[in-house]
């Protein structure tokens, strides 16, 4: 027979068992913690109790500043985070160029503490006009360019070796280029439970949709799928392994716009608090 403690023991530890993992989200480009205040609340109305810690740096013009600094200044949050939830773990959204940043802030956390990683529409490619576009390069890939995040991860297919030497970003959270950090940078996203990829073809936004699930365009603008492209095939970050060992979810959504992944009820409850266990 029971005694009252024993009994309140057993309430607490399946009160705990039961509940939502903290939420840790992290905002997209030229907007910050405001814009994330329908997902916070959504997510508590739906799970209710659930610990929701909405990224408030970096908002505004401050989100063009430099990636790496970014990144780097987004671990020390996430560090202190992990050490108030060492034993749970917690699930981290990533929206827009936050779903990016968000994933490099993991990469360079060996010890991290998320279990589950949604990225909403990674790889951020502003719409520019076409001409504009055409020459973006010849601004983003100098050293002055180099000082902003949209130049950081801009990715153009006609100009990949120009890329290669000025990005000092992407290429590299890639694995594109191997650094001393390569191995850190594919280890250290394999200790998620889960990697969740969202997108769609009515974003509007992000060129193309489908490099929201890491595909791209070679020169010809074809779309290389996911599992054909190299980030895949040659397994840089561990997508391979991530995907043959049930943990990678790529999921597409029509009709919806880019500034809506966040805001709408229907989309929030069927793609994203599924996996907030």
């Amino acid at each position: 027979m029971f005694s009252t403690q024993g009994v309140i023991i057993l309430i607490l530890k399946f009160s705990l068992a039961i509940a939502y993992r903290p939420v840790f989200i992290y905002h997209g480009i030229l907007t910050g913690a405001d814009s994330m205040k329908h997902l916070v609340g959504r997510i508590q109305e739906m799970h209710p109790d659930t610990v929701v810690y909405n990224f408030e740096r970096f908002g505004g013009w401050s989100s063009l500043e430099n990636a790496w600094h970014q990144v780097l200044e987004a671990q020390t949050n996430l560090k202190v985070i992990c050490d108030l939830h060492s034993d749970e773990g917690i699930n981290m959204i990533g929206y827009s160029q936050g779903g990016l940043l968000g994933r490099a802030v993991l990469q360079t956390y060996p010890d991290h503490c998320v279990k589950t990683f949604i990225s909403l529409n990674d790889f951020l490619h502003l719409i520019f006009p076409s001409l504009v576009a055409k020459t973006a390069y010849q601004l983003f890939y100098t050293y002055v360019g180099q000082h902003t995040s949209v130049a950081n991860y801009w990715n153009d297919p006609h100009h990949q070796e120009l890329f290669e030497e000025f990005s000092i970003f992407l290429p590299y959270v890639n694995n594109r280029i191997l650094s001393v950090n390569s191995t850190q940078f594919r280890d250290t996203l394999m200790r998620l439970d889960r990697l969740v990829l969202i997108g769609g073809p009515d974003d509007g936004v992000i060129t193309p949709w489908e490099s929201s699930h890491f595909s791209f365009y070679n020169k010809t603008y074809d779309v290389i799928p996911l599992h054909e492209s190299e980030i895949y095939t040659e397994d840089l970050i561990g997508l391979k392994t991530l995907e043959e060992s049930g943990r990678l979810h790529i999921i597409v959504r029509e009709n919806i716009h880019h500034y809506q992944w966040h805001r709408t009820n229907d989309v929030i409850d069927s793609v994203i608090l599924p996996y907030l266990d």
